[in-house]
């Protein structure tokens, strides 16, 4: 009896079978890859490498194309070249044939995706690729296939059983392409040292675009600064840490380099000494404080200060500070 008709006769349904299920399709996706991963190893290394050399050489874009499940996976595969510096767009191979071809230039480099290499309507699009001399790799299963023999680099994915039971819905091969076109993507990122501060650029939204951010961005800086100079007496200190609001002050030697730091905490573990008052910054000032510099990024600050325990980072160069970043300034930045 099938899953649907248990649940709708009994009212239950049988996490049993459904779990049992989901590991099988998973179990099935996960042999794929791990085929995939053994190909790459052995004969598909080279046509990979070449694959990465022909797009990374490329004066234009990565042009993704494919129909049906292909198709979709070709949209996410342009979606994380784009996000990683490579120029990319998908177009769709029926529209291709009235009038999109012209989104494709000679400076491109088609990604064709089919599984059987057979897909009819890629047939435009490989012959215009032909015609203008436009570079074209493949991912199928089936090298001998007209995509396979017309491209100018075939990356021939292995053969996997599908974790449809019916071995027809597209699962294990999308997978297999999937994590191929992130392969690719990724390969090509490190190949040009795309640089997590050039990824912020294309994410500035949400939280990972907030933990992209450097903490120049956020810094309180000059006037702002809660600082006094090593020798200030405690009682002057703690109108400093009250007027600016940080629950901290820098102590700076004479030259401006960093000496240490006097936070909330120092003051709770000093407050029951009774020469508190004549005591100067030295005796209670930690003398190792956490630092950053400006341009650490917001995700490394707020690690620093939770795996740290503590709720401001001083900010420096070359020994001196030249801001303070709080918790609440990555609270409201969204990186927390």
């Amino acid at each position: 009896m099938a899953l649907a008709q248990r649940v709708q006769d009994t009212g239950e349904a049988q996490p049993a079978a459904a779990v049992a299920s989901a590991l099988r399709t998973i179990g099935t996706e996960r042999d794929g890859l791990a085929c995939l991963m053994e190909a790459i190893g052995n004969g598909l290394g080279a046509p990979f490498t070449a694959a990465v050399e022909r797009i990374a050489r490329a004066r234009g874009r990565v042009i993704l194309t494919g129909m049906g499940k292909s198709g979709h996976i070709g949209r996410k595969i342009a979606a994380t070249f784009a996000s990683t510096g490579t120029p990319a767009l998908y177009v769709h191979p029926a529209e291709a044939s009235h009038g999109d071809l012209g989104m494709i230039q000679p400076d491109d480099v088609v990604l064709a995706l089919s599984w059987s290499g057979e897909t009819t309507e890629l047939a435009d699009i490989i012959g215009y690729a032909k015609r203008y001399r436009v570079g074209l790799v493949a991912i199928t299963a089936n090298a001998a296939s007209t995509l396979g023999r017309e491209a100018d680099i075939c990356l021939t994915l292995p053969k996997a059983r599908e974790a449809c039971p019916n071995g027809l819905a597209p699962t294990t091969s999308t997978a297999m392409q999937l994590a191929l076109g992130d392969a690719l993507a990724v390969a090509l990122l490190e190949d040009r040292g795309f640089s997590a501060r050039e990824f912020s650029i294309y994410h500035p939204g949400g939280r990972l675009g907030a933990s992209l951010r450097q903490v120049r961005e956020v810094m309180h800086a000059g006037d702002q600064l809660p600082v006094v100079p090593r020798g200030t007496p405690m009682r002057t200190a703690i109108a400093e840490i009250d007027a600016k609001g940080f629950g901290s002050v820098i102590v700076v030697e004479a030259d401006g380099r960093l000496a240490g730091i006097v936070t909330d905490g120092d003051l709770r573990r000093n407050v029951f000494r009774r020469d508190l008052d004549t005591l100067t910054v030295e005796a209670v000032m930690s003398a190792t404080p956490r630092t950053v510099n400006p341009e650490t990024l917001l995700a490394k600050a707020l690690e620093i200060q939770e795996s740290s325990k503590i709720t401001a980072l001083i900010v420096t160069v070359d020994g001196r500070p030249v801001g303070l970043v709080h918790y609440h300034d990555l609270l409201r930045s969204g990186v927390a």
